[in-house]
């Protein structure tokens, strides 16, 4: 049987909560993300917006639709959010990205409701179906079908959820300005300075460091602000 509940002192370092209170938690249902990755939607909704503090709370907000994950209504508490995720709240003209923050806790970044029709998601994989068919598969488990193999693994694409495509590409190269996702400098902002096998140069402000390339994901010209 699957648990749906999980130990406040075992939850992942990214969740901004307390490790002090209610013994168990809402666990995130599993998809695209891993645990550390994601967190759920009760949990945003409780510790990080602070719109409900019990979970008939929770429940009562969801049922009334008014929560939209990447411009979908979500009403599962379960329901896993990851990074780069969109978060929109219409009937409060509330729109975020979610982030982690430098010290590795997941936060939300206020956006602008124009912004919110966009997404971010980074090509982890392509895959080669019948009749040669190509997809490409993104870091938040959404996937496409292309007509042209145009960009490569590690690439970023802003996908409109209007539109349902690709409105812009951000390449994995030299120069490129990216947001870190892991490791050391975990929630900042970079430049690209170069590419080695698994690990790359960044540079932040004036100074050059060396992390691995997994952790990045290039960000183009979409602001990214952050603690």
């Amino acid at each position: 049987m699957v648990k749906r509940h999980l130990s406040r002192l075992n939850a992942p370092k990214s969740w901004p909560i307390k490790r002090k209170g209610i013994k168990f938690i809402r666990k995130p249902n599993p998809g695209a993300h891993s645990l550390r990755e994601c967190i759920s939607l009760s949990l945003v909704i409780q510790n990080m917006l602070k719109y409900a503090k019990t979970s008939k709370e929770i429940k009562k907000i969801l049922h009334e639709r008014k929560i939209l994950v990447n411009g979908k209504v979500k009403r599962d508490p379960a329901f896993a959010v990851g990074i780069m995720d969109i978060l929109s709240i219409p009937s409060l003209k509330e729109y975020y990205r979610v982030l982690y923050n430098t010290k590795g806790k997941f936060v939300l970044m206020k956006i602008e409701e124009k912004d919110a029709n966009e997404i971010l998601m980074k090509i982890v994989d392509k895959t080669l179906l019948k009749k040669g068919k190509l997809q490409y598969n993104y870091s938040n488990g959404h996937n496409n079908l292309v007509e042209k193999d145009d960009y490569k693994t590690g690439d970023t694409v802003l996908y409109s959820l209007k539109d349902n495509k690709i409105s812009k590409h951000f390449e994995l190269k030299k120069g490129a300005k990216v947001y870190l996702t892991g490791g050391k400098f975990v929630g900042n902002t970079a430049s690209l300075e170069e590419i080695k096998e698994n690990n790359v140069l960044i540079k932040i402000k004036e100074d050059i460091f060396e992390t691995a390339k997994r952790y990045l994901f290039v960000i183009g010209d979409v602001k990214i602000e952050n603690e």
